[in-house]
């Protein structure tokens, strides 16, 4: 319902997407690299190395790409909702947002999901770049072709369904990862200690949560997109 707290909504983007780039991009370039030297030397044997971008490319942008960015980045931004607004329960700071008159779920919640929902796809388009980039690097390296031939094989590979795929994936991510996040800060007890073990149960939970959601989805996206 308005008003909306945009101001609270940029603040929790800066602090969700921007500040988590630099993970996002170092889980893509060694995965994209590992996954490289892992398809050249299995392939080898049956003289297939050649396609190594193709399964890098649909790896990277359907899983890992994804999954990986939701783990890492959700264990940061998660436990960093889970601790921040943890404090503010055991203070008593959300109770006095609601002596106030103003509503903590709209002020403290809202924001950050919107921001998650928002920011993840983003990072996930990153890490697919970065990613495939690190494919490549590899790929020409260990096959010795060129950067063109590896795009070629990428751009034939891929269509939008594909990365509809991980996309919609990482938009579900997000909101779960706020979610919890929230959540555990909310339900916060027993002081400072109270918050050390909701910051755990939160990283624990974001990260069960992205996996098993990830097969659900997975299944789901396959039977209605194929």
């Amino acid at each position: 319902k308005p008003p909306f707290e945009l101001p609270l909504l940029v603040d929790q983007i800066d602090r969700a997407g921007i500040g988590s780039w630099s993970i996002a991009v170092l889980t893509a370039l060694f995965t994209g690299a590992v996954m490289a030297v892992q398809f050249a030397v299995g392939l080898e044997p049956y003289g297939a190395s050649l396609y190594t971008g193709k399964l890098v490319s649909l790896g990277i942008v359907r899983e890992l790409g994804p999954t990986l960015t939701a783990v890492l980045v959700g264990g940061r931004v998660g436990s960093g909702f889970a601790a921040e607004i943890g404090s503010m329960n055991v203070t008593e700071q959300v109770d006095a947002i609601e002596a106030l008159g103003a509503d903590p779920v709209k002020k403290l919640v809202v924001p950050r999901v919107l921001a998650c929902i928002i920011a993840l796809p983003l990072l996930t388009v990153l890490a697919d770049f970065i990613g495939l980039f690190g494919g490549m690097l590899v790929t020409m390296g260990e096959v010795g072709i060129t950067w063109r031939f590896f795009v070629d094989q990428v751009l034939d590979t891929l269509i939008v369904v594909d990365l509809f795929h991980g996309l919609a994936k990482s938009v579900f991510f997000g909101y779960f990862i706020a979610i919890i996040g929230c959540y555990q800060g909310l339900r916060t007890t027993g002081g400072t200690e109270g918050v050390g073990r909701a910051t755990t149960d939160t990283v624990v939970a974001i990260s069960i949560t992205v996996l098993v959601s990830n097969y659900i989805l997975t299944n789901i996206f396959l039977k209605i997109y194929g």
